[in-house]
């Protein structure tokens, strides 16, 4: 680092020796000099903030690109790791976050010059920090201006058709008068606020520290307040202004407010910086009002991709990624070269005026001066079928919505027409599956009149279709071979898939009068049509009544499509594809006849099987095949799923056959399963007893104390029945050959070998872990915010190389212990049934339990008591401090009051007889805390996630012990009882 100025002298031979001005980009950067600047700067940016300070040393040139300004912001917003205060310049800045600005003060102020080398490139980037926007409105802007519009009027001229800029909304806000940068300094000088940058890193400012960047920086691209916690920051300031009347539909308000994803942005930014192009997440429209300054708008609409951005579409899962230039570099370098007929349309905000932006619709805003506003995205009648398409799996029609037909492949004819003359339940889906990322842009083309121009007409070969940005053009590119249930999930959706499929139960219970648009929503999304009639066809076959028109949309937030009807719940398998749907309801089978025949309690607390099967769709028509988990069907058999030596086991689908299952899988990206991502032609399917009352999770906030507590003792028994039931013993069929890389090298003796002691069951459960270890870095990257990344680089240090550290205590010949359980694997909020007033001996058979959703908001007060337990399609075998975690976070919300009582009731102890405790004395890895805590980051599902959101102050822990005390500390005073 101390190199970082170079030469105080300027002498760099041989560049400066020679008496003639020549261009030293020849030597000083050797074989590098064939690179264009552009990509050597964007190279630089991947160094760190060492390697290039030493670089900077190598060269002359070298010098010149390392001590850009641009290129040190990127460098410091990239290691940032407190709280950042800007030093005048990035390089200074960086420096303070690495603490050694103290050392290299005096260097930093020494700056060498060099002549014979010249650049455009960094020529443009210059001007562009420092260029001025005092003349730069577009005051006879073709955005339609109004003022005293009615609600009628917007919604018959504007929503959901074309971009309007109000004037007259704002006018009785505080916030009008408020919201300055000085008025807004005196009461919020040291908030911290959200700052929205081109960094991978969430960063945030005090008020003070921001205004007095903007003060004195010139940044091309400066740093943006785009903070949608602002609320939680600043909660006064929610006061100063509300929603206007003509935005007031929101669908997305049926959810509570931490269930909804980012919705309202508090934005303040200084000249030159701004929103880059794109279209609003989701589908969803927008209204922006400004308090202060003046914004300059760019909007082209759906399908129309703007010069110079490049639109990313992953073939995977769906997930979209723009490629753009900042919002002033577009003007300046890409605006000029546009054609009159292929400008976008435009306009400049002014003070006290509110834009409305529809769904779909590009848009790219630019600050012409110091701006403070406030914009909020909703979801209303003109919009929700688009949010809802846009929910739907696969990635042709996430393409078409942004990018318009620019977006469509060779085969993209093929496909839609298809799709138009597939019959609705047609299920003869190909096997292709697709691995490529696509990539559509929009060029210019050359045209000998007008010179560059983006005319979509001649951007492409597309015979006589013509894109409309109307829900059933676009429904016609949905991918007819990928299902809701078992697809991967875009990580760009603006809402996770169980909170989506949340939000529409909560829509169609909350609000009946819409739900002809909520079932439109549904089929787009969720296939809803089609599971509707599969579940039809299953009622018809056992007799039962079909699901009702009110009751047709799929229950809860679970996994697999669940219906209601009369007394009778059906729930389908599908979640991992058809493989693992066999594995689930094999193992369930497997388990209630178990459980039947024991004399176990925890029978009188799930709901009894009435039926089960499977539902195969061939040859144009539907036929079901009675199945209760034994043997294998002749369906099934034919098709090559299950090895020849499972064939004699009693349940080749129960949970032995699951847990090979498990290992086959375990450490697997979800997109490289090739079940999981086509859909099938079979369903497998259970009907179980219907129980009466509300499910935990529409309970939760209107639960007294003593009802929370009740329920927190009445899982700790029930768990404690279901970890004494006797496990199946594996067959010796189920045998799994040695794989290199399930164990480390250390473990051979120390923990598992080929010639183990240990348990069969144990030795599977700790090659599943192993597996999921190997590549635990990379998938906690991929889950990202708001997993910290210093605990992400940590993780490796934290989880021990190999599991079977954790089951060495069952190496001792003189002492008996169980080493894995029936584990449930999914207590959740919605997966426990409660039932209102005095307990009843069957609530399963009690009628008119239901409780309206009046009754809740009217402040009635019922007593619940918990009464069932459902869903355990995910029953597995394990230890049993797995099902523990769940209940923690997701039913007890990290209460901590609840988890003690939980205990006091579970009375099993979770790692051994006390002598073998007392011989672990000092062993971290029988730390109930830290064994719990590397389940956490091993579970298949995000739960860091989880423990991150119900403690937001552990995001700034530097260490995992720091988050394993916290959320699971507790845990080591507990010993269990005999």
């Amino acid at each position: 680092m101390e190199s970082v100025s170079g030469n105080g002298s300027g002498d760099f031979p041989p560049e400066t020796s020679a008496s003639v001005l020549k261009d030293r980009r020849t030597d000083a950067l050797g074989d590098l000099r064939v690179l264009p600047d552009e990509i050597l700067c964007t190279i630089l940016t991947k160094l760190t903030p060492r390697d290039v300070a030493r670089l900077s040393c190598a060269s002359s040139v070298m010098y010149i690109l390392c001590n850009e300004e641009p290129l040190w912001m990127s460098l410091c917003l990239s290691i940032v790791n407190r709280q950042l205060e800007y030093k005048g310049s990035w390089k200074k800045t960086a420096l303070h976050q690495l603490d050694v600005l103290d050392t290299y003060t005096e260097a930093c102020k020494r700056t060498l010059q060099f002549d014979g080398f010249n650049s455009l490139f960094l020529y443009r980037r210059l001007y562009r920090c420092y260029t001025s926007l005092n003349g730069f409105s577009f005051d006879d802007g073709n955005v339609e201006r109004r003022e005293n519009i009615s609600l009628e009027e917007f919604r018959k001229d504007y929503d959901g058709q074309k971009p309007v800029l109000i004037d007259g909304l704002t006018d009785n806000w505080p916030a009008r008068k408020s919201w300055t940068s000085e008025q807004l300094s005196l009461k919020y000088s040291d908030t911290k606020f959200r700052i929205s940058q081109r960094s991978s890193k969430k960063v945030n400012m005090k008020f003070k520290d921001y205004i007095s960047y903007i003060q004195i920086q010139h940044d091309e691209d400066p740093l943006y307040i785009f903070d949608d916690k602002f609320a939680e920051a600043a909660p006064d300031l929610l006061k100063d202004y509300s929603v206007p009347y003509l935005f007031q539909e929101d669908y997305f308000d049926v959810l509570d407010i931490d269930q909804r994803p980012p919705f309202r942005w508090l934005i303040i930014g200084p000249e030159r910086s701004g929103a880059s192009w794109h279209v609003d997440p989701g589908l969803t429209s927008a209204w922006n009002t400004l308090l202060s300054g003046r914004k300059r708008w760019a909007l082209y609409p759906p399908g129309r991709v703007p010069l110079g951005v490049t639109v990313h579409v992953n073939e995977d899962d769906g997930d979209v990624n723009i490629e753009t230039p900042s919002s002033l570099q577009w003007w300046l370098d890409f605006y000029p070269l546009l054609a009159d007929h292929d400008k976008p349309i435009e306009c400049t905000q002014l003070p006290g005026e509110t834009i409305y932006v529809p769904s779909g619709w590009w848009h790219c805003v630019l600050n012409l001066e110091t701006t403070i506003a406030v914009t909020q995205n909703f979801v209303n009648s003109k919009n929700f079928e688009y949010v809802c398409l846009d929910m739907a799996p696969g990635f042709h029609h996430k393409g078409i919505c942004r990018a318009g037909l620019l977006a469509l492949d060779d085969g993209g004819f093929e496909h839609i027409e298809k799709n138009s003359m597939s019959h609705e339940n047609s299920s003869n889906y190909s096997d292709h599956t697709r691995k490529e990322k696509r990539v559509r842009t929009c060029q210019p083309v050359e045209n000998t009149d007008n010179g560059n121009c983006t005319d979509m007409s001649s951007c492409d070969s597309l015979g006589d279709l013509e894109y409309s940005y109307d829900v059933n053009f676009l429904a016609m590119f949905l991918d007819n071979e990928r299902d809701h249930y078992s697809s991967l999930w875009s990580s760009g959706n603006c809402i996770g898939q169980r909170e989506f499929r949340d939000w529409l139960w909560k829509l169609w219970v909350g609000r009946p009068g819409i739900r002809d648009l909520i079932w439109k929503g549904a089929c787009l999304a969720l296939n809803a049509g089609k599971w509707y009639e599969r579940v039809k066809e299953i009622c018809a076959f056992h007799d039962f009544p079909s699901p009702p028109q009110d009751e047709k949309l799929p229950v809860g937030t679970g996994s697999n499509p669940v219906y209601l009807m009369d007394d009778y719940v059906t729930k389908i398998f599908v979640e991992g594809g058809l493989e693992a749907s066999l594995y689930g309801l094999g193992t369930e089978l497997e388990f209630h006849h178990l459980l039947s025949n024991s004399t176990s309690s925890l029978k009188n607390y799930i709901p009894s099987v009435l039926a089960s099967g499977i539902l195969v769709f061939e040859n144009g028509s539907y036929r079901v095949i009675p199945w209760d988990g034994r043997g294998i069907p002749e369906v099934i058999a034919s098709s090559n799923l299950i090895s020849p030596q499972h064939k004699e086991v009693d349940y080749p689908f129960g949970v032995w056959g699951k847990k090979q299952f498990e290992y086959q899988i375990a450490g697997t990206p979800s997109h490289e399963l090739g079940n999981c991502d086509k859909s099938s032609s079979m369903w497998p399917y259970i009907v179980t007893k219907r129980c009466r009352g509300k499910i935990f999770a529409e309970l939760r906030d209107n639960l007294s104390s003593k009802d929370a507590l009740n329920l927190a003792s009445f899982l700790g028994e029930q768990l404690h029945n279901l970890h004494l039931l006797p496990v199946p013993s594996p067959s010796p069929n189920h045998s799994i050959p040695m794989v290199i890389g399930d164990y480390t090298e250390s473990s051979q003796g120390n923990g598992f070998s080929k010639n183990t002691d240990n348990p069969a069951e144990s030795e599977l459960f700790v090659r599943i872990l192993n597996r999921r270890r190997n590549n635990v870095t990379k998938r906690l990257s991929e889950w990202g915010d708001p997993i910290p990344s210093k605990l992400i680089e940590k993780v490796n240090e934290y989880v021990p190389d190999d599991l079977s550290v954790f089951f060495d205590i069952f190496k001792n010949e003189t002492e008996v212990c169980r080493s894995l359980t029936w584990i449930h694997s999914d207590v959740m909020d919605d997966n426990i049934y409660m039932t209102s007033g005095k307990n009843i001996s069957d609530p399963c058979m009690e009628e008119n339990m239901h409780v309206t959703r009046s009754d809740i908001s009217n402040g009635q007060k019922h007593s619940w008591h918990p009464s069932h337990i459902l869903d355990f399609s995910d029953l597995t075998l394990g230890e049993p401090i797995l099902d523990l975690i769940p209940i923690h976070l997701d039913v007890f919300r990290g209460d901590s009051r609840l988890l003690k009582q939980f205990l006091d009731s579970y009375k099993i102890p979770f790692l051994r007889k006390e002598s073998l405790k007392d011989e672990a004395q000092g062993n971290r890895s029988d730390q109930l805390s830290y064994r719990t805590m590397c389940y956490c980051i091993l579970y298949d599902e995000n739960v860091l996630g989880a423990i991150f959101s119900l403690w937001k102050e552990l995001r700034t822990a530097t260490t995992w012990e720091e988050v394993e005390e916290k959320v699971w500390g507790d845990l080591n005073n507990y010993a269990g009882f005999s």
